[in-house]
């Protein structure tokens, strides 16, 4: 049986990373504003975990995006698919990701990926052309995390 899993990236702001990878994957930043509305309500919520981003109550700490065709759960705005979850850490990032995200280029071509990423923050770092083995940029988000677009 196949198991449910996201990926959980480590930030420092997470709604701003949130934003980014979501405008550059094509992905919806999960609202949860009415499952926070809930819980304050009912006094399981304590207002200091919770703030406000976009004009959106999130949770304080952490964002989280998903593919736009997957369902989520309408209660909690929950994706129950492709997610990415964005969680702000004390320490700062030090040495290269063993693990990164690979964006692969449409039928724009990979130089107006590789522009389009840039122009959200994204910034090159080596370019790797391999011919019928494959064409990459290997690139840094706003926080620097590694990860490549590609042909």
């Amino acid at each position: 049986m196949a198991l449910h899993w996201k990926l959980v990236i480590d930030t420092s702001d997470a709604p701003t990373l949130a934003d980014f990878w979501a405008a550059a994957l094509g992905y919806e930043v999960e609202d949860q504003s009415v499952l926070i509305d809930r819980l304050l309500a009912a006094g399981q919520l304590d207002d200091s975990v919770v703030t406000e981003h976009r004009g959106r109550r999130t949770f304080r700490g952490f964002a989280a995006i998903r593919h736009p065709d997957d369902p989520f759960d309408q209660d909690t705005g929950v994706g129950q698919g492709r997610r990415v979850l964005f969680q702000d850490v004390p320490e700062p990032k030090t040495v290269k990701n063993r693990l990164h995200i690979d964006v692969h280029a449409g039928a724009e071509g990979l130089a107006a990926l590789v522009e389009r990423l840039e122009s959200l923050g994204a910034t090159r770092i080596r370019e790797f052309d391999k011919g019928p083995a494959g064409h990459w940029w290997v690139m840094r988000d706003p926080e620097g995390n590694e990860f490549c677009a590609a042909q």
